[in-house]
């Protein structure tokens, strides 16, 4: 007998709401075996209504939704707990790598019975089965539960074959919500797709909450599926950009080359991630051919100019602060924007070294301006999501640094901040520290405005790049409130916070 499931999308933004790869990856393993619902939260003036109106007209066996850090979290709490208080015999599930990284407070909460671990294509099906048998979860992969008091981590799957997978149900969602409404305005496009055409990263980093569920695996679609996709969501919907938000795009310059030759006549404009030390072994010719194609930016983790704090992220590959400003003045040769992420005030043996760490990256991040004033630069706090084990790790538990051991505090202030970045929490961080990046990051996006910023007109550009000229080049940055209030009078998008 099929069960009736609700997939959930939590919001996660306040403007611009993308498809939902999660939700629908998760709905094309049970299309055909049991009925489902979809609700975006992204969609909807008011979700939890949308929600209990659908558990008033019909009985909901599965509350399944994808849970983010942040702003998702905001939603999948307090949903949950009504939810559960109201049907207690309704079963719960959450995906998305916060659970996975979380499993501890999720699972204590008492109203969350199963967490997935990673890929659901395989592991969703087997746990609605047993849900629906009444049996045991022992043997489904890729999961997280509790089993008299002890939290079980199930065995991982090999990534699965993307190709082998059923397609994503678009036209399905399209009967819950128009596609054409998740194709929004951005800097790559009018209609932009967004799009996840891989799972996993090969690398270690020591930051990333993702290396955890993937264990430095990848495996994507083909260049082919992509395309073919792609081209369904262009003739139906009128899709004309692309962000592909897989974790590193790029890892494959074979398959890069191949997607290049097939997208190049449809006119579409594109954007990824990929590592430096990755895309910076590509020949010349593919560098060329993916411009010709339409990648018009790509997004790099430099993180720092620092070595040796290279080492301790754990990065994996062979990144290094020569690299980094390379790099960007070879790309520049392409006409494709290197979009450098950096992430200041990580932990250190000490106070000053801290310190010295900060005013290193921000010359850093000068001289990258120097050499390719194209780049874009995107600053982030340095947040703990450390791998277990790792240098950076035992550095980051040295210091006394915990998480909230109870998931209803995961949605204070404070902790969403913390989970975007902008409110770190870390006892080596002081207050004049951060006052000193944030800043930094107001006048250096005052001379160099960000190019994704649509709105913002030529002649503000200019203005606030001659007003803001004359702090950033003597490194006076103290105190940068007339910045700010343009920037909050021209809305300045920060991309660190809202994408494209």
């Amino acid at each position: 007998m099929a069960l009736n499931i609700l997939l959930f999308n939590p919001r996660s933004a306040r403007s611009k709401p993308r498809i939902p790869n999660s939700i629908l990856q998760v709905a094309a393993s049970i299309e055909g075996k049991h009925n489902y619902i979809i609700v975006d939260g992204n969609m909807e003036s008011d979700p939890e209504q949308v929600i209990l109106n659908y558990f008033s007209n019909q009985k909901i066996d599965v509350f399944a939704s994808t849970v983010m850090p942040g702003p998702q979290l905001k939603q999948a709490i307090p949903f949950s707990i009504k939810l559960k208080k109201l049907y207690p015999n309704l079963k719960i599930v959450w995906g998305g790598y916060f659970p996975s990284n979380q499993p501890e407070p999720v699972l204590n909460s008492g109203f969350v019975d199963v967490i997935i671990n990673g890929m659901g294509d395989i592991c969703f099906p087997m746990v609605l089965e047993a849900f629906e048998n009444n049996t045991g979860l022992e043997d489904i992969p890729n999961i997280i539960y509790k089993k008299e008091g002890k939290i079980i981590s199930a065995k991982k799957d090999q990534i699965y074959d993307l190709d082998t997978l059923p397609a994503l149900p678009y036209k399905k969602l399209n009967e819950f919500y128009d596609i054409k409404k998740y194709l929004g305005k951005t800097y790559l496009g009018t209609k932009t797709i967004a799009y996840h055409s891989s799972f996993g990263c090969p690398f270690t980093c020591s930051f990333c909450g993702v290396v955890p569920i993937y264990n430095a695996r990848w495996k994507g679609k083909s260049a082919k599926a992509i395309y073919d996709d792609i081209l369904f969501l262009k003739n139906n919907f009128g899709g004309n950009a692309i962000e592909f938000h897989d974790n590193n795009f790029f890892v494959s310059e074979k398959r890069t080359v191949e997607f290049s030759n097939l997208i190049k006549n449809e006119g579409m404009i594109w954007w990824g991630e990929g590592r430096i030390d990755t895309i910076d072994k590509y020949k010349d010719e593919s560098l060329a051919l993916m411009r010709e194609a339409g990648c018009k930016m790509i997004f790099f983790g430099a993180e720092t100019g620092n070595d040796t704090v290279l080492k301790a992220m754990d990065k994996g590959g062979t990144q290094t602060g020569e690299q980094i400003i390379r790099f960007a003045e070879r790309i520049a040769k392409f006409d494709i924007i290197p979009e450098y992420s950096f992430v200041l005030g990580m932990p250190g043996s000490d106070e000053a070294l801290v310190n010295k760490q900060i005013d290193e990256d921000i010359e850093f991040i000068k001289k990258i301006k120097k050499v390719n004033p194209a780049t874009e630069i995107i600053i982030y706090l340095y947040s703990p999501v450390p791998t277990k084990g790792s240098e950076l790790y035992n550095m980051v538990t040295s210091t006394g640094f915990k998480f909230p051991e109870k998931l209803e505090d995961w949605i204070s202030p404070h902790w969403e901040n913390f989970d975007l970045r902008k409110n770190p929490l870390t006892p080596w961080l002081k207050p004049y520290m951060i006052d000193k990046i944030k800043n930094f990051e107001t006048v250096i996006n005052g001379v160099y405005p960000t190019v994704s910023d649509i709105r913002l007109k030529n002649w503000q550009r200019s203005f606030l790049k001659t007003y803001t000229s004359l702090r950033y080049k003597t490194g006076f940055y103290n105190f940068p409130y007339e910045i700010k209030a343009l920037q909050k009078i021209w809305n300045y998008r920060q991309p660190e916070i809202e994408g494209f």
